[in-house]
């Protein structure tokens, strides 16, 4: 049984247009099973830093642990109601919310392998982000740490970074050097080789994450920070599908929606779903 939990976190975003990432996550909610969807009620203020270089820390914090309830109470609800177990997906918001989903899942399986899709890399620490912004630190967060995640969840070498091709100098130094792979979309056209190189870790069981700009902007409209030459939504779909034939998916998120009017969420809905369908 696939349950949702849905997390329209802005707070970790630094685009102009964060607060419409409720909008994105609310409008998926919309069409999902509703006996099977939770809801974490994000706090309305924005946050303070706190001294820690990331902007909105508090508010950050704060869902950090709303996020880790919810999936223990999750859990909780299916085996107390002798429903077989099966895994989450966090619909977020920005993919800050994949970070405490990916320690959730690194907790109860030890070699857990973590795929993260995304136009941009997300390897920036406090020091080196021009932002200030987490969702541009969240997958360094994942192997190395953070003021929000003080332990890493993940070493590097079972983390694959796939279809990122808008890096900064600071992330592709990271990407170099830390051990993790990088797999351009140019490597995704063999639907078989991410599969490939997460069962080459060892691991034995995955988490996927999708920052839905990792598709190409024909794909979808609705993201913040559009790149040319992504995914297409049939290749994002079928390499997740052959992965899932490989090794279990224990847990998964799709973030980025972010509509800028009505329209957008009705011409980019069905792509959108397609995603879920395939992390679900």
């Amino acid at each position: 049984m696939t349950r949702f939990i849905v997390v329209p976190q802005w707070q970790g975003s630094p685009s102009a247009r964060s607060m419409t990432l409720i909008d994105g996550a609310d409008a998926i909610a919309g069409d999902l099973p509703r006996s099977a969807t939770a809801r974490v009620e994000v706090p309305v203020e924005a946050g303070e830093a706190l001294d820690t270089g990331i902007r909105r820390f508090s508010s950050l914090q704060r869902v950090r642990d709303l996020i880790t309830t919810a999936l223990t109470e999750a859990d909780g609800s299916t085996e107390a109601a002798g429903v077989a177990t099966g895994h989450t997906v966090v619909v977020g918001g920005d993919c800050g919310v994949a970070v405490p989903a990916i320690a959730y899942a690194a907790a109860r399986h030890p070699e857990l392998a973590v795929v993260w899709f995304d136009a941009h890399a997300d390897l920036h620490t406090p020091d080196s982000s021009p932002s200030g912004a987490f969702a541009g630190m969240a997958l360094r967060a994942v192997f190395d740490g953070s003021p929000l995640t003080p332990d890493a969840s993940v070493p590097a070498e079972r983390v694959i970074l796939a279809g990122a091709r808008e890096l900064d100098e600071a992330e592709a130094e990271t990407a170099r050097t830390s051990g993790l792979a990088h797999l351009g979309v140019e490597d995704l056209t063999d639907p078989a080789r991410l599969a490939d190189v997460v069962a080459a870790t060892g691991a034995r069981a995955v988490y996927v994450h999708v920052d839905l700009d990792v598709l190409d902007p024909a794909a979808i409209t609705g993201v913040a920070a559009p790149v040319p030459f992504g995914l297409e939504v049939a290749s994002l779909t079928g390499t997740i599908g052959l992965l899932r034939e490989r090794l279990p998916i224990v847990g998964a998120s799709v973030s980025g929606f972010a509509p800028p009017h009505a329209d957008a969420v009705v011409s980019d809905m069905g792509s959108v779903l397609r995603v879920v369908g395939a992390l679900a």
